[in-house]
């Protein structure tokens, strides 16, 4: 591994040209064959490496896979993304960083996962993606924090997630309260936030984002088929999830220390300016109860204020919403 590493850290030096196997053995002080067995195993961990038996090897850059030190390397944080956990398939991310924050990981250890096989958003629905199409990965919290105001955690992050994307592609989707991220009606981001607290303080939180990436239409199951999308469906290109990932823990970390040091406000107006449920006729289900009006506007502690038909103004700070125009309804 530490071979691989170095050979790894010589050709991004010499990024496009080529290096003679002869060049590399010395420079690595091993043999030729050593030289090649590695420059085997990068190319099947997807590392694109081009050889001629005259000229050498020639290095073409790093697959889009989320390994630990591609992650790394360029990240711009001071802790999110220090620690990576890869998995080529995973149950849940959620479930492996809960373990993890459980054992006492520190504050902004990132798992990350090419497949889920257990995914799941809010209200425990799956979220299945193909592998290696979609950002599937999960953040070590440990703010200090009251359990009643997590939920600003959950705006925070559809903030940064919104603006990471915005900033990164160009594309500007829009926020459905609390945190599901849309264009044109279709989920493209689901985000889930869980805690361990005891009664006055937040022990941990575990921040789970599964971003639709590089989907195709037929990748989505037939009854998401009408209500999904992914970035390559919006844009009709390939998008490569490394350096979004990269930019969305800058984003994200940068948002996540306002917060602690500011609260919600800051994050509030950004927040609001990507939301698209203002003004909107909603039906929000809470504690098995459902109710019916117009999103009236989000409380200084983001919870939704909904406006009834009689005119009374409740405050709900955490429910189901559903759009009603999005189902046809007047």
């Amino acid at each position: 591994m530490i071979l691989r590493e170095k050979l790894l850290t010589v050709f991004e030096k010499e990024m496009g040209n080529y290096v003679s196997g002869e060049e590399l053995s010395r420079k690595l002080g091993v043999s030729r064959t050593a030289v090649w067995k590695q420059v085997s195993k990068l190319r099947e961990l997807g590392y694109r490496i081009d050889g001629t038996t005259r000229s050498g090897y020639r290095y073409l850059g790093p697959p889009d896979i989320l390994y630990p030190r591609e992650v790394r390397r360029g990240l711009n944080t001071r802790f999110f993304g220090k620690e990576v956990l890869h998995f080529q398939r995973v149950g849940s991310t959620n479930q492996v960083a809960l373990e993890l924050a459980r054992k006492g990981y520190p504050e902004g250890t990132l798992v990350v996962a090419e497949e889920q096989t257990a995914g799941r958003g809010r209200w425990r629905r799956p979220w299945l993606a193909p592998p290696g199409k979609a950002l599937l990965f999960s953040l070590v919290l440990r703010p200090s924090l009251v359990p009643y105001r997590v939920p600003e955690v959950t705006l925070v992050t559809g903030a940064s997630v919104a603006r990471a994307i915005h900033e990164h592609t160009g594309l500007r989707v829009g926020i459905k309260w609390p945190n599901d991220l849309l264009y044109e009606g279709k989920k493209l981001c689901g985000i889930l936030v869980e805690m361990e607290a005891a009664a006055e303080q937040v022990n941990y939180l575990v921040l789970g984002i599964g971003i639709n990436v590089n989907q195709e239409r037929d990748d989505f199951p037939p009854e998401l088929q009408d209500t999904a999308t992914s970035l390559r469906m919006i844009l009709g290109e390939k998008v490569l999830r490394l350096p979004l990932l990269q930019r969305l823990l800058e984003i994200l970390e940068d948002d996540y220390q306002e917060y602690c040091r500011d609260g919600f406000a800051p994050s509030r107006e950004r927040w609001l300016g990507y939301q698209v449920t203002l003004g909107r006729r909603v039906r929000i289900s809470v504690g098995g109860k459902e109710f019916s009006g117009e999103a009236a506007g989000v409380a200084e502690d983001g919870s939704l204020l909904l406006r009834l038909p009689g005119g009374d103004l409740i405050s709900c700070n955490s429910g189901e919403v559903v759009l009603c125009r999005e189902e046809g309804e007047p």
